[in-house]
């Protein structure tokens, strides 16, 4: 069955769409020691999806470092809490890891905030803003993006809360391994559909430009 996809997902219709829910294991890392057998775990995968988080600023000049960083396979998500942990041997490991493709979104901008951390050499990572366009898809946004090819909703709520906490709540955990996970199945969706070819583009024009096209119909 060929796939609809769109240059542009409405943002109006993802509110109407089933949330997505992270069906797997989330195991919170804490202390530098546990890093060394969730890196060892996780560059045993074929495949990784990796983002990061920090703590909202509301005040003008604050700025926070970022303090977690998820990491997930198809099944299981760790949340290393960077706070705690620090840079640690093995979580550089990983980082500069150049065998296991590590799938992210905007991930150019999550490697500086994690070099500000401690200085590493980033190893294979894989944008899926730098995939899209091939596609043609203008969408740069993971909310759309899943939107767009899965007819899910990714829930920001989360977004703005305190990823310090002492202790993460249950939805945190949730929204943190999902933002991950997904990044997995969009990359593998993309590829096949870049392989096969099976879908159709629908072009949205801009509204912008739309809007200019109706003034200028209606003068003539």
């Amino acid at each position: 069955m060929r796939k609809n996809i769109y240059s542009k997902f409405d943002k109006k219709l993802i509110s109407g769409l089933p949330t997505l829910e992270f069906p797997g294991r989330i195991i919170s890392i804490i202390s530098p020691q546990e890093t060394d057998k969730a890196v060892d775990y996780l560059l045993s995968s074929d495949i990784l999806g990796v983002d990061t988080e920090t703590r909202p600023a509301f005040k003008r000049g604050e700025q926070h470092q970022v303090c977690l960083l998820q990491v997930s396979n198809r099944d299981t998500c760790f949340l290393f809490r960077l706070n705690h942990t620090g840079m640690t041997p093995k979580i550089k490991q990983l980082l500069e890891d150049t065998a296991v493709r590590k799938i992210g979104l905007s991930w150019h901008d999550d490697l500086r905030a994690l070099e500000a951390l401690h200085p590493f050499k980033p190893g294979l990572f894989i944008d899926l803003q730098d995939m899209v366009n091939d596609l043609g898809v203008e969408d740069l946004s993971l909310q759309k993006l899943y939107a767009n090819f899965f007819h899910k909703k990714i829930s920001k709520r989360q977004r703005l809360s305190n990823w310090e906490a002492s202790v993460l709540s249950d939805k945190q955990k949730q929204y943190a391994a999902i933002d991950a996970w997904s990044c997995i199945h969009l990359y593998e969706e993309i590829m096949r559909l870049k392989t096969t070819h099976d879908y159709d583009l629908i072009a949205v024009p801009d509204p912008v430009k739309s809007d200019e096209m109706v003034k200028n119909q209606t003068t003539e």
